[in-house]
């Protein structure tokens, strides 16, 4: 009985947000395909474009909150959808004027299916990944900080038990209408309370991203991952892809709709072959 009301929880969740991200992007496109009545005058609204370069930026000085939601299926899970949303909130702290602090929290919900048709529905391990970098970078932008990863997973799939640190590193540049560069995390085991699966991860996630003017931008950001406890053959996932997204105003709320589609050709056995990717971030300019 409890295993059927994890399954059906776990339906009605992914259910639910699918609905909330097509009613947020059916309203995004209304507004922007039929004229509308001249409004109020009101505070100059940001420059679209500039405002998306900045939250391509993982250590931008904006406040974001993103919403990732993943529909991860294929190869393991078949017909069936392993379901992920990430709530990433991201907020730089100025420490002094040359130099700022930055904090990204990954916070993983996630309804996971089994072999038995049961789907178990929970919180993830949540991670911090912070970093210090210029206020005021030239050329390069860089920034480096350790990052965390904490054992508080409900959803039985994806408890480790495991309290993990490492370090993180971003670099990129944005010459002209681009945003590149490469992000990368390293998490090892501190203390492991569950055997395994336990935390002891390696991620890669290049970007491109080519802004074409209007808020509108083409972008890839693949996630290559290794999980080094795992046997050579099945250590690596490496996607490929890529998707479009628009960062407008609506109702005087900035935000990036987006979404992205990978196929990873190289990946574990017990892991899923394709990924969808919607993405919502809020965006709240700094006043300066």
């Amino acid at each position: 009985m409890q295993e059927s009301l994890c399954e059906i929880e776990g339906s009605s969740l992914v259910t639910n947000i699918l609905r909330t991200v097509i009613v947020v992007l059916l309203l995004s496109l209304t507004t922007s395909a039929f004229p509308q009545a001249a409004p109020a005058p009101t505070a100059a609204e940001p420059n679209t474009t500039e405002l998306a370069k900045t939250t391509q930026n993982p250590v931008g000085d904006i406040v974001s909150v993103p919403f990732q939601f993943n529909f991860n299926s294929g190869g393991f899970y078949k017909d069936q959808t392993f379901f992920n949303l990430n709530f990433q909130p991201v907020i730089p702290i100025h420490l002094t004027p040359k130099w700022t602090f930055i904090a990204r929290t990954i916070v993983p919900i996630v309804s996971i299916p089994t072999s038995n048709g049961v789907s178990y529905s929970g919180v993830g391990d949540i991670q911090e990944q912070t970093f210090l970098t210029p206020a005021h970078p030239k050329g390069i932008i860089w920034g480096i900080g350790p990052a965390f990863s904490f054992p508080t997973a409900t959803a039985y799939p994806a408890k480790t038990g495991t309290w993990a640190i490492g370090p993180s590193v971003v670099l990129l540049a944005t010459p002209g209408p681009f945003v590149l560069g490469s992000l990368f995390v390293q998490l090892s085991p501190m203390t492991d309370s569950n055997g395994s699966p336990r935390v002891n991860n390696f991620l890669w996630q290049y970007f491109v991203n080519y802004n074409f003017g209007k808020g509108w931008a083409l972008a890839t950001a693949p996630s290559i991952t290794a999980n080094w406890d795992a046997e050579r053959n099945q250590r690596w996932t490496v996607p490929v892809g890529g998707g479009l997204s628009r960062t407008l105003v609506f109702q005087r709320q900035p935000m990036t709709l987006g979404f992205q589609y990978y196929y990873n050709p190289i990946r574990p056995d017990n892991s899923n072959s394709t990924t969808l990717r919607f993405n919502v971030v809020l965006i709240y300019p700094q006043r300066r």
